[in-house]
């Protein structure tokens, strides 16, 4: 490497751009409040199941539980309990900045880096074999963030909770029973690395690219004995026990450090919190897990009609695949598929990085696309759902993401987009700013190839949560990179002469339209749609913080002269490519050109837009077609709900809810989502589960600044009533909302920063004015 990053020309860069990032690390922290109080379970929010999972297929059957930061997936099996433990922070790789012969980033587990497991934790009970017990039953109760699981054995009952603190930063297993029966086993905690350990209770280990980990466990009991027993530790006796987990890295959000923090000590710091958790009653750590978990998951509520008394008789997994057999609506199933979206982003998106394609749940150290951050949709759509359904604090592990690897991402495009192998440099000879790699890692490194659109895509994904929340805090902390991408995008975009009209425009240069067609198309629509949006949101932020007036002008008059695309005369397509031809698969997963329709909003069917061009990205998502992988799907259903087609969209929700047999598309039993990569073999994937809960509240409220429109594609499944409470809307808002017969009857709207917007339904519209903290209720929308 001829011009290697040094300390302190990141540090430069982080000062220039003012990215000094705020995500936390592996740390310590203040003892938490301890709440007295108690809330009773609710079986709206309940998921169930008759058998534990296959320890062979944690993935599909394994319940999920975790505190932000640590992940765990369970067999919760009663005579051998499998844990799963995942850090965030936990990758292999590096900085990648070694371009192979074609200018494109290595996209292996070693130079790139993968996310990996941090640990195995092993609970068991040989007495206890799943033979030998009846009446079994395991529940996640999604509002309380608890794994239950209840059998009888010998007459007694017994029960364990498995749940994952935030506030004490561990994961907890507390083993109990009702008529007298005694726990005897074994706890064993492992690494997955090769650790060579001489100590029961914990490990530690580090990667070859320095990155340090441990874990560490405790585990007591009453009325028995608990005991170090050569690698395990042996509890005989016991009326109950408590297993204590934590562990972590030394990961640290600053580029100049390389991504470490070297003062911190994973292992003493993983034993001082099982130390410190263990010195409280598993009930107060329950406690104190429930009323942390309920304060963000409490602020949203979806109701969409009544199930049967039949449906609500089947478990899960049955009532999945009962769905998928007849066609009858199941609306509580829907609504608690949405609420499982929800648990998973607060259990996967707080305190530390945001969520690639598997979150934080593996089953392996070998995740299919090395569980990365893909930039061309998946990472996006991730987060889709977050300030839509209430959670916008999750959205924070993104923007911190965001902000921490700008140095990196700066420095790489400086010394590396323009090589002469690219295929994607600029053809200006100019570099300027930054932008990223197709897959993106924690170490400001890239992976595959250059993906040059998508430092705006990232952009806008920031910037709408803005909109969401009127945050000038966020607004502030995100402006480097708002600015950094246009001087990319300046300093990257040609003119070209219109043939028809001789009209010169700014177009993009050469690129791939993700991920298909041409590799060196200009002008793809993806980059158009991405640019034009990126430029007027900086504009508007550099007017918010009066900021760079000169350089907003400049960004406007570009913004003026850039192409827009239009339809093909020869398929009836908005074009793809800049061309009348079709260059690429009809049917092909992703919707880059229709990014204008949705996640962006140019293309409206209000009148707004011209006629023919709504047509045009009609007709192409209607060739597009209604069966894919289930992100694909999502992505369809949020773009027929923006065209206000009810019925198409709750259909490719209903596609989603389909079981996933033998590898294929669909829903696992735990409910996570299946990408069939062949035949027989699928992996998880993370995103439709929170794209297809982002498409049913798109369903109920359309939002922009200044607009908001009830039931814009109420199903006829849904229509009988329902209501929604909590939900985020672009200008400043909170709504709640309630609907009888396919009309709203009620909605309420709180403005969290927002002042004026009107609101929509049926071609009636009313204007509100609110100050921030002020609520409005209007009544009798539909007359």
């Amino acid at each position: 490497m001829e011009n290697p990053p040094s300390r302190r020309g990141f540090l430069a860069l982080a000062a220039a751009t003012g990215a000094l990032a705020s995500l936390p690390s592996f740390t310590a922290t203040a003892a938490p409040q301890r709440p007295t109080a108690t809330t009773a379970p609710d079986p709206r929010h309940q998921l169930w199941w008759r058998a534990p999972a296959d320890e062979h297929s944690l993935i599909e059957q394994g319940l999920p539980v975790g505190n932000g930061r640590l992940g765990a997936l369970a067999t919760n099996d009663p005579g051998r309990d499998v844990l799963l433990v995942t850090d965030a922070t936990l990758w292999t790789g590096g900085l990648n900045d070694t371009l192979d012969s074609e200018g494109q980033f290595p996209y292996g587990r070693d130079d790139f880096g993968s996310l990996t497991l941090l640990a195995r934790l092993t609970v068991a009970i040989p007495d206890h074999d799943l033979g030998a017990v009846t009446g079994y039953r395991r529940t996640l109760d999604l509002a309380q963030g608890v794994v239950t699981t209840s059998y009888v054995r010998s007459g007694v009952t017994y029960q364990r909770q498995l749940f994952a603190s935030r506030p004490d930063d561990v994961v907890v297993l507390h083993l109990t029973q009702n008529g007298g029966g005694p726990y005897t086993g074994t706890v064993t905690l492992e690494g997955t690395h090769g650790e060579e350990t001489s100590n029961a209770t914990s490990f530690t280990g580090s990667f070859r690219n320095g990155l340090r980990y441990a874990a560490a466990v405790t585990a007591y009991g009453s009325g028995g004995t608990v005991r170090v027993d050569g690698t395990r530790v042996a509890f005989s006796g016991c009326k109950d026990l408590t297993v204590v987990l934590s562990g972590g890295t030394d990961y640290a959000p600053d580029a100049a450090a390389h991504y470490r923090d070297p003062s911190l000590d994973p292992g003493a710091l993983a034993r001082a919190k099982v130390h410190a958790a263990a010195g409280h009653a598993a009930d107060t750590l329950l406690r104190t897990h429930v009323a942390d978990h309920q304060a963000l998951y409490g602020r949203f509520d979806i109701r969409l009609g009544t199930s049967s008394d039949g449906q609500r008789a089947l478990d899960t997994w049955e009532r999945i695949r009962a769905r998928a057999l007849d066609d009858t609506p199941d609306p509580e199933l829907e609504a608690v598929y949405l609420q499982f979206g929800r648990y998973l982003m607060i259990s996967g998106s707080r305190g530390s990085l945001p969520m690639g394609l598997q979150g934080l749940w593996l089953d392996g150290n070998d995740p299919d696309w090395m569980g990365d951050y893909h930039t061309d949709i998946n990472i996006q759509m991730n987060y889709w759902m977050a300030d839509r359904a209430g959670l916008s604090p999750c959205f924070d592990a993104f923007t911190d993401y965001c902000v921490a690897q700008l140095p990196s991402w700066t420095d790489l495009t400086g010394r590396l987009f323009d090589d002469r192998r690219n295929r994607y440099r600029n053809s200006s000879g100019r570099t300027a700013g930054w932008t990223v790699a197709i897959s993106a890692n924690p170490y400001g490194g890239g992976g595959w190839w250059w993906h040059p659109a998508g430092n705006a895509w990232l952009c806008n994904s920031l910037w709408e949560h803005y909109e969401f929340t009127a945050s000038r805090a966020h607004l502030k902390k995100i402006y480097p990179l708002l600015k950094g991408a246009c001087q990319f995008w300046e300093a990257r975009l040609l003119t070209h002469t219109l043939p028809d009209t001789g009209r010169e425009v700014l177009i993009a240069d050469s690129d791939w339209s993700p991920e298909q067609g041409p590799l060196d198309a200009k002008g793809i629509t993806y980059a158009q749609e991405l640019v034009r949006a990126l430029f007027g949101n900086f504009r508007t932020a550099a007017a918010e913080l009066g900021r760079d007036a000169e350089y907003a002008r400049t960004v406007g008059a570009l913004r003026d002269r850039l192409y827009l695309p239009v339809v093909s005369p020869k398929t009836g397509w908005l074009e793809e490519w800049m061309s009348p031809d079709n260059l690429g698969e009809t049917t092909h997963r992703h919707l880059s050109p229709l990014i204008g329709l949705f996640p962006g909003d140019r293309i409206r069917p209000d009148g707004s837009t011209p006629a023919d061009i709504v047509a045009g990205a009609t007709a192409l998502l209607t060739a597009r077609g209604m069966d894919s992988f289930g992100w694909a799907n999502a992505w369809r259903a949020l773009c027929w709900a923006r065209l206000k087609n009810a019925d198409k969209a709750y259909r490719l929700i209903v596609n989603n809810l389909r079981p996933s047999t033998g590898g294929g598309n669909g829903t696992a039993p735990n409910l996570f989502d299946i990408y069939q990569v062949e035949q027989g073999r699928g992996i998880f994937q993370i995103d439709a589960n929170f794209g297809t809960p982002a498409a049913a509240v798109e369903m109920l409220l359309y939002s922009r600044p200044g607009r908001l429109e009830l039931l814009p594609a109420l199903p006829d499944a849904w229509a009988a009533s329902g209501s929604l409470t909590g939900a985020g809307a672009r200008g400043g808002f909170v709504v709640d909302l309630r609907w009888r017969d396919g009309k709203p009857t009620e909605v309420r709207i709180r403005s969290i920063g927002g002042t004026m917007t009107s609101v929509g339904y049926a071609g009636t519209s009313r204007t509100v004015r609110l100050k921030p903290g002020e609520s409005v209720t209007l009544k009798d929308l539909a007359q």
